[in-house]
């Protein structure tokens, strides 16, 4: 069975224009093209194209949704992944709606009004343009859908684990380790795993860019917000260094 492209475009919510365009670029080609040139679309068609649809929802462009269709061509992982983004964000929206009218009773009967409660789920899209702006729109894409996936639980864990992470860096650096010591380089095999772990992040999943894990370690001692996770430029002086040696290493 196979659809028109026309409905494929009513049903989808866009143009038949925009369809063809698709299938100019390489993006989505219809499954055959009638005699008289009227393209039809079969169900592996709807299936990439319902892909390409989610991708556009978490803001990539073209030339990022072409190279991540590439690279997991495999659907059915592809879209359970899209699935919990999906939850995910279904409960973002959930706790933001129940804020908002939380807010709205507060108002209406003149009861207090609690910040935490009213700013639930208005959380995680701070540093959208700067991530953007230093690693490309997939790279944030792909690191909000999957920290939306972790859910409350899971953000929690992934937080606790980042702050002894910073702890153990601190720990370290006010030890009087060398950064090129055994010591200080499990910490930043320790570090690079978690980066590994990181949609998003260059290099992933078979791991972090070399260029990547060193230009991150000169960032953290250029920008004072990361030098405060392990206790002010020296200490940030000293994960750099003790990253450089296990980069110049390892990867």
């Amino acid at each position: 069975m196979d659809w028109g492209i026309q409905e494929v475009a009513r049903l989808a919510g866009t143009t038949s224009r925009t369809l063809r365009h698709y299938g100019s670029i390489g993006l989505l080609e219809p499954s055959r093209v009638g005699p008289n040139g009227y393209r039809y679309y079969d169900r592996d068609a709807l299936v990439r194209l319902q892909r390409i649809l989610l991708l556009r929802q978490l803001g990539l462009g073209l030339g990022d949704i072409a190279v991540a269709l590439a690279h997991d061509g495999d659907a059915a992982p592809a879209l359970r992944r899209h699935l919990a983004w999906i939850g995910a964000e279904q409960d973002r929206l959930a706790r933001q709606a129940r804020a908002v009218e939380q807010t709205i009773t507060a108002l209406e009967t003149g009861g207090p009004l609690m910040a935490e409660d009213m700013l639930d789920g208005f959380d995680h899209t701070q540093y959208k343009d700067e991530v953007e702006a230093r690693w490309g729109t997939k790279a944030y894409a792909d690191s909000d859908a999957w920290w939306r996936g972790l859910g409350a639980a899971g953000q929690d864990e992934w937080r606790g684990r980042v702050a002894q992470l910073n702890a153990d860096w601190q720990q370290a650096a006010a030890s009087g380790d060398a950064p090129g010591g055994e010591a200080a380089q499990a910490l930043a095999g320790r570090h690079v795993r978690w980066l590994a772990g990181i949609p998003g992040t260059p290099g992933y999943p078979d791991g972090p860019a070399k260029e990547y894990v060193l230009g991150l370690a000169e960032m953290y001692v250029a920008d004072p917000r990361f030098a405060e996770n392990y206790g002010g430029p020296e200490g940030a002086a000293f994960v750099r260094d003790a990253l450089r040696a296990y980069a110049g290493r390892e990867l």
